[in-house]
């Protein structure tokens, strides 16, 4: 699979109330995949309060912010950068809107609206601008340097030079397609 356009990156958190359940997460994990989407990082993680409260510190001061930071802490989630042409446009249009009682009845087929439960409860996350995606990947994969990425491994992503590797969830750039790249720059 190669594609044209340059890669954007995003973020996209499968919240506690999918992660509980597996077929849920399987498909969603197909959805990912069947849409074209590529998995640069993956990782579940269990956010303390004081993790969440930094997170959605945006919110804080809103009537939901306890129940969305209590919610958040209450199980695992799993963090993916996804790569694709105009990722965080394709990604928001596959989780739908966030109101998940509107959504149910609007975009049914959404990931929302498949499986959130209510408007804290809504399955997903993900950014809405290049520079909130920059912020929330850094928050959760501080190790990982997206500018480096695009530099050195967006090509080769999007050339589809990578590998997916099915247990980790992940795809990844073969050590032959590494050392190709290396020699050519």
């Amino acid at each position: 699979m190669t594609i044209r356009g340059p890669l954007q990156l995003t973020l996209a958190l499968l919240k506690p109330d999918v992660t509980r359940v597996p077929h849920v997460i399987q498909a969603i994990r197909s959805k990912i995949l069947s849409e074209k989407f590529l998995v640069v990082r993956h990782k579940e993680v269990r956010l303390s309060k004081q993790d969440t409260e930094r997170f959605y510190g945006e919110h804080q001061g809103k009537f939901f912010y306890n129940r969305l930071v209590t919610f958040m802490a209450s199980g695992p989630t799993q963090a993916l950068v996804l790569a694709r042409e105009d990722a965080i446009k394709h990604w928001r249009a596959l989780m739908g809107p966030t109101k998940v009682y509107k959504t149910k009845y609007e975009a049914p087929y959404t990931l929302r609206g498949l499986y959130g439960l209510t408007d804290t409860r809504n399955s997903t996350h993900g950014s809405d601008s290049p520079e909130t995606a920059a912020q929330e990947m850094k928050f959760f994969f501080p190790e990982f340097n997206w500018e480096h990425w695009q530099k050195c491994e967006e090509e080769m992503f999007r050339k589809g030079l990578v590998t997916f590797d099915e247990k980790d969830f992940i795809h990844r750039v073969s050590l032959e397609n590494r050392s190709i790249n290396k020699s050519v720059n």
